[in-house]
């Protein structure tokens, strides 16, 4: 799947998350990259002949904005195109994924800690009839 089939999956996911997330999307940008770099990786602990990263939110959350915050450029949610393609066998399954990790990187754009997120990625059972369903 080339860059521009894959950036229209990506809409499609977001499209098909619940509508609420995107009200709280202020000052936020989703980019697609190939793979993470080997600094990125590095700078998370990662090594990439074992780890996998899917997305990654660098910027500044919601629960850490005061009256500072303004004129700044946005936050940025990078997807990893090549990772994401690899794991995923069909084009549900790639919507899937990416939905799910858009909500583990909107998660930190919440200010949510690990622990929050895991009980809050746990309440979406995955595609349902066509978007992610509160389970």
């Amino acid at each position: 799947m080339n860059r521009k089939e894959f950036e229209a999956v990506v809409g499609e996911a977001l499209d098909r998350l619940p509508l609420e997330f995107a009200e709280l999307l202020s000052n936020l940008s989703i980019q697609v990259e190939d793979r993470p770099d080997a600094r990125t990786m590095a700078d998370l602990g990662l090594d990439p002949r074992f780890d996998t990263l899917f997305g990654l939110y660098t910027g500044v959350p919601l629960d850490e904005r005061g009256g500072w915050y303004g004129n700044v450029l946005p936050d940025v949610i990078a997807l990893y195109r090549k990772p994401l393609l690899a794991e995923c066998r069909d084009r549900r399954e790639l919507i899937r994924q990416i939905q799910l990790t858009l909500l583990h990187e909107i998660g930190h754009h919440f200010g949510f800690s690990e622990e929050e997120m895991e009980a809050w990625e746990h309440e979406f059972m995955g595609l349902d009839g066509g978007g992610l369903e509160p389970g």
